[in-house]
C-alpha cells in the first residue's frame, strides 16, 4: 500500500435602467456563444514540447519570485513585493497573528531550500545552505507560533537536510555539509518543547524562542486555546526528527498531543471540533469541517500511517474519514458542521484552505468524491481567477483575499499522478497563466487582496515558494527528468520531503492503541492499495464523466445551445447564481410566448434555431434592496463637528444600529490589548466608552464577548491589513464564530486600515475623541433622499422557424425592445431595436471577457 501511495503522490496538505439591464443581457447571452472553446482545448493531451514550454516558464517564475527575495528581503524572513524589502518583524506595522510565522530566521529561505533541489536548482540550493548554515540564529527573542514554526521552518531544515545528505551521499555536491541543518533542527525542535508543559499535553499556540512559556521574559503562556490542527500537525516533523536525531522526545510529544485530540473526538459522530481548551481538553469552538482549523490534522493521520508505519494512525484516519463523508462531504460542497449535532449546518461558507482534501482523498483512494470536489473548485476560480479565501455554498465571494495559497495546485497534481488525465494539465497550465497574469508584480509575486477588485496586497508568504512551484514543476515533470525519485518521499502540509524509509527506523517511544471501532462498516479501501480497475472498470472516460456533472455549477463557461421554449440558458460570469435566480434578482421573469407572432416589421426570417427574446419592461416603485447596509464612524467632537466621516461595515450579530433612531454615541478608547482577544486590561477606560480593537488573533465575536464584559458601550474593529480602505475594497458585514452571538448586544461596527488610520490619529492628537455610530445614510448633516424608482423586467422566449436541430451551427439570438401596449394589442412602439449576434463554432474564438455583476460582500475573522 506503501509504494503504491507514494506512486499516487506524496503530499496532501494547506443599474439603472433599462439601456443597463439590456447591455447586461446581451453581453450574457453572446458570451455563452464564446467560450465552448475551453472546454475542448480543456480535454486536450498536451504534447511533451508544450509541457516543457510550461516547465520553463515556471522555472522562469520561480527565479523572479526567489530572486526578488534574495535581491531584496534575505535575510527578512519574508518579503515585501510592492514595497521591494523585506519585512522585519517589529520594523513593520503589525498585523496581528499572521506575524506569528516570523522569527528573525530568514523563513522564506529555510522554507524554499528543498525546493530547490526539485527544481534542479542544485547550486543555488548548495549557496542557500551555507547562508543559512553562517547567518540564521533559532534564539530570538520573538514570540513564534508553534504550528507554524513547525511545519514552515523545522519541516524546512529537516527537508533541506534530507536533500543534503542525499546529494552528499551521490559523491557529486555537498562534500562539506556536515548535517548542519539537523544540528539546527535539533536546536530548533528543543525550543519548542516547552510549549508542551501544559497538563493534557496539548501544545500551547506560541512560543518564545528565547525564554520558552513560563519565563517572565517569554510573553506568552497566558493563552489557553489552541485549534486542533496546530496541536495535531506536529507528528510528521517531530518524528522524522526524533529518527534523524535518536532523541525520543520529540516523537512522545507529537503523538501524546495526537492522542488527546483522538480521546476528545466526539464519540457519536467521530468529529472534532475547531478550538480545544489546551488545558482541560474542552471544545471551545464545536464547528467541523476539513479546512481552516482542522484540515492538517486528518492529514497528518494518514500521512503519520505512511511515514511510520503505524497502523494506529490509519485506524484513526479511517473512522474520523468514514465521519467525513457521512456528515460533512456534500460532493461536490465539503460543509460544516456541529460536531455534537452533525446535520446542522453551521455556516453557508467554505474556506480555501479545504481545497487540499483532494488530494488527501487521491491518497485515501476515494477518487470519485475527490474529482467532484475538485472540479467545484476549478469552477470557482474560472469565476474569480483564484479561490478566494472564502466563498459561499452559492460560489459568490465571502472573504474576498487570495494569499497565494498551493492547495488546489497541490490537488491537482495529485489527480493527475493518479488519473493520468490530461484534463489537470490544462487545469495547471491555468494557474500558472493567472498567476503570472493577475498575480505578478516587478518585485515577486504580490497576494490579491481582493479577487473581485484586483487589488495587491504587499505580502509574499513563504508558502509560496516552498509548495506552489514545487506541484506545479511535478506536475509538468516525467520521473526521468527530476533529480530524485518521488517514489522515496513523503510531503508534509509545507510540502517538505521526508524519505518514507524513516518507517524502518526505530526509536523507543511509548505508543497507544486505537480501541477497535465499534459500529463502523469498512469500506473497500480500508485495509487495501487503490485500484485502478476497481476506480476505472474499463471505461478511461470515467473521470470525465464524473466531471461532466459540475462543469457549470457556478454558470461560467457554458456553450450556449437554445432550449426549449421553457427554459434559457444564461451562464452569468460572477453572478454565484443559478441563471434564472439571478434573473429574478433583477426583477426579470422567464414567459414562454406560445401564441405571441410578430408582425411584418422585422421581416419573415425562417432559419431553425432561431429564438426572439422579448423584453417587456413594466415601471414600478420598488424598494432597492442592499446586501450590505454602509455604516459611518461620524467624528462629533470638536474639532470635527462632524465633518469626518468613516465609511464602516456592519456586523451579523449584536445590537442593529438601523434600528436605533439616532445612532450610538460615545468617547473613543483603544482596547488592552489591542486585539481583544483575552481579558481587557483597561476596562477601567474602556467602561462605557466605544472601544477600538484590532483585527486578528481571534474570531470578531470572541473580541466582541471580552470588551462587553469589560463594560465597553460600543466597538470599531480596524482592520489589521496595511493600505486596505473602503474605496478599493467592499464593504462586508462581520459574522459570528459558528455558535450563538444572542449574548453580544454591543453595537459593533468595522473600519478598513485607511480609515482606521484617521481614527487613531484624531485619537492620537486630540485624546478626547467622541464618536457617532450609525448607518451612513443618517450621518449628522446629510439630507435624506427619496426612493429610487426602480424597473421590472419580464423576458419572454419563443422560437422562430424549424426546431429539428436546435444546437446547429449558425444559430442566432434576436432580442427585441418593445412596450407592454404592442403585446396587448395596442399600438406598437415607434422604436425598435434589435440585435443579432452569430455563433460560431466550438473551439473557433476567443474567450470573452468577463461579465460584471455586483459581488456578495464578505467578511473575515
Amino acid at each position: 500500500m506503501l509504494e503504491h501511495m507514494m506512486r499516487l503522490g506524496a503530499k496532501s496538505q494547506r443599474k439603472t435602467g433599462l439601456c443597463f439591464g439590456t447591455d447586461m443581457l446581451l453581453k450574457a447571452l453572446l458570451i455563452t456563444s464564446l467560450l465552448s472553446w475551453v472546454n475542448c482545448l480543456e480535454n486536450q493531451s498536451m504534447t511533451p514540447e508544450e509541457k516543457a514550454n510550461i516547465r520553463n516558464q515556471i522555472l522562469e517564475m520561480f527565479d523572479h519570485a526567489y530572486g526578488s527575495y534574495m535581491k531584496y528581503a534575505y535575510p527578512a524572513d519574508e518579503l515585501m513585493p510592492l514595497s521591494c524589502k523585506g519585512r522585519v518583524r517589529g520594523e513593520e506595522p503589525n498585523r496581528g497573528d499572521i506575524d506569528d510565522s516570523l522569527g528573525k530566521f530568514s523563513l522564506t529561505l529555510i522554507d524554499t531550500l528543498d525546493t530547490l533541489v526539485v527544481l534542479n536548482k542544485l547550486d543555488e540550493f548548495d549557496d542557500a545552505v551555507k547562508k543559512a548554515v553562517r547567518d540564521v540564529r533559532l534564539d530570538n527573542d520573538v514570540v513564534v507560533s508553534v504550528f507554524e514554526t513547525n511545519i514552515r521552518v523545522l519541516g524546512g531544515l529537516l527537508g533541506g537536510h534530507v536533500m543534503a545528505d542525499l546529494l552528499r551521499q551521490r559523491g557529486e555536491r555537498m562534500q562539506w555539509y556536515r548535517d548542519e541543518l539537523l544540528h539546527m533542527a535539533v536546536e530548533l525542535g528543543h525550543r519548542l518543547i516547552p510549549a508542551f508543559n501544559t497538563s493534557s499535553g496539548l501544545p500551547y499556540p506560541k512560543v518564545n524562542l528565547r525564554y520558552g512559556i513560563l519565563n517572565p521574559l517569554s510573553r506568552t503562556g497566558t493563552e489557553s486555546d489552541t485549534c486542533t490542527a496546530c496541536a495535531g500537525t506536529m507528528i510528521l516533523e517531530f518524528a522524522a526528527l526524533s529518527r534523524l536525531s535518536g532523541e525520543s522526545v520529540f516523537e512522545e510529544h507529537a503523538r501524546k498531543a495526537l492522542d488527546v485530540l483522538w480521546e476528545r473526538r466526539q464519540r457519536g459522530s467521530d468529529l472534532v471540533g475547531t478550538v480545544i481548551n489546551i488545558h482541560n481538553g474542552e471544545w471551545v469552538r464545536k464547528d467541523s469541517g476539513v479546512g481552516a482549523g482542522i484540515d492538517s490534522y486528518y492529514e497528518y493521520l494518514m500521512k503519520a500511517y505512511i511515514l511510520l508505519g503505524d497502523n494506529t494512525f490509519l485506524q484513526r484516519f479511517n473512522i474520523h474519514y468514514s465521519a467525513i463523508m457521512k456528515y460533512i462531504s456534500q460532493p461536490p460542497l465539503l460543509l460544516n458542521v456541529h460536531m455534537h449535532n452533525p446535520t446542522v449546518s453551521v455556516r453557508s461558507w467554505m474556506d480555501s484552505l479545504l481545497a487540499f482534501f483532494p488530494g488527501l482523498q487521491v491518497l485515501t483512494g476515494d477518487l470519485k468524491p475527490a474529482i467532484e470536489t475538485h472540479e467545484m473548485l476549478y469552477q470557482v476560480t474560472k469565476q474569480h481567477k483564484f479561490l478566494p479565501e472564502a466563498f459561499t455554498t452559492e460560489f459568490r465571494v465571502h472573504w474576498g483575499q487570495h494569499l497565494l495559497r498551493p492547495e488546489f495546485a497541490e490537488s491537482t497534481y495529485y489527480l493527475f499522478k493518479a488519473t493520468g488525465d490530461p484534463y489537470y494539465l490544462r487545469v495547471g497550465q491555468s494557474i500558472v497563466e493567472k498567476l503570472n497574469a493577475f498575480a505578478r508584480v516587478p518585485c515577486g509575486f504580490a497576494a490579491v487582496q481582493d479577487v473581485r477588485t484586483g487589488t495587491h496586497e504587499d505580502r509574499m508568504d513563504s508558502f509560496f515558494l516552498a509548495e506552489m512551484f514545487k506541484y506545479l514543476y511535478l506536475l509538468f515533470s516525467e520521473k526521468s527528468q527530476l533529480p530524485i525519485n518521488m517514489d522515496n518521499y513523503i510531503f508534509t502540509t509545507e510540502a517538505h520531503l521526508l524519505p518514507v524509509s524513516l518507517s524502518t527506523t526505530q526509536v523507543t517511544v511509548q505508543t497507544n492503541v486505537t480501541e477497535a471501532p465499534v459500529a463502523h462498516d469498512e469500506d473497500l479501501f480500508t485495509h487495501s492499495c487503490p485500484s485502478t480497475e476497481t476506480l476505472f472498470p474499463n471505461n478511461p472516460s470515467f473521470a470525465k464523466t464524473i466531471r461532466d456533472g459540475y462543469k457549470y455549477l457556478t454558470g461560467v463557461g457554458r456553450a450556449f445551445t437554445p432550449l426549449p421554449i421553457r427554459e434559457i440558458e444564461l451562464p452569468l460570469h460572477d453572478s454565484g447564481m443559478e441563471p434564472v435566480e439571478f434573473l429574478k434578482s433583477m426583477g426579470i421573469s422567464l414567459t414562454p410566448l406560445n401564441d405571441f407572432t410578430l408582425g411584418d416589421s422585422i421581416g419573415s426570417k425562417q432559419h431553425k434555431g432561431v429564438f426572439r427574446v422579448k423584453l417587456v419592461a413594466e415601471v414600478s416603485q420598488t424598494i432597492e434592496e442592499e446586501l450590505v447596509v454602509p455604516h459611518a464612524v461620524q467624528l462629533i467632537s470638536p474639532p470635527f463637528l462632524g465633518r469626518t466621516v468613516l465609511t464602516a461595515g456592519p456586523a451579523k450579530f449584536g445590537m442593529d444600529l438601523t434600528k436605533q433612531e439616532h445612532g450610538v454615541k460615545g468617547t473613543i478608547v483603544k482596547a488592552s490589548p489591542y486585539t481583544a482577544c483575552g481579558p481587557i486590561e483597561n476596562a477601567a477606560e474602556v467602561k462605557g466608552r466605544i472601544a477600538l480593537a484590532l483585527r486578528g488573533d481571534c474570531m470578531f465575536a470572541a473580541k466582541a464577548r471580552w470588551l462587553q464584559q469589560a463594560g465597553a458601550g460600543g466597538v470599531i474593529f480596524i482592520d489589521h491589513r496595511e493600505g486596505s480602505n473602503s474605496e478599493e475594497t467592499p464593504l462586508f458585514q462581520m459574522v459570528g464564530d459558528g455558535d450563538s452571538t444572542e449574548d453580544i448586544a454591543l453595537p459593533l461596527v468595522f473600519l478598513f486600515s485607511r480609515e482606521g488610520a484617521v481614527l487613531t490619529s484624531a485619537l492620537e492628537e486630540h485624546h478626547n475623541v467622541d464618536v457617532l455610530l450609525l448607518p451612513k445614510e443618517r450621518q449628522l448633516g446629510q439630507d435624506k433622499s427619496e426612493n429610487p424608482v426602480s424597473m421590472n423586467i419580464k423576458l419572454r422566449l419563443r422560437e422562430e422557424g424549424g426546431s429539428e436541430d436546435r444546437a446547429a451551427p449558425g444559430a442566432t439570438l434576436e432580442l427585441v425592445l418593445e412596450d407592454e401596449e404592442e403585446l396587448s394589442g395596442k399600438q406598437q412602439s415607434p422604436h425598435q431595436q434589435v440585435c443579432t449576434q452569430g455563433r460560431t463554432g466550438p473551439c473557433s474564438t476567443d474567450s470573452p471577457q468577463a461579465l460584471n455583476s455586483k459581488p456578495e460582500p464578505g467578511t473575515n475573522p
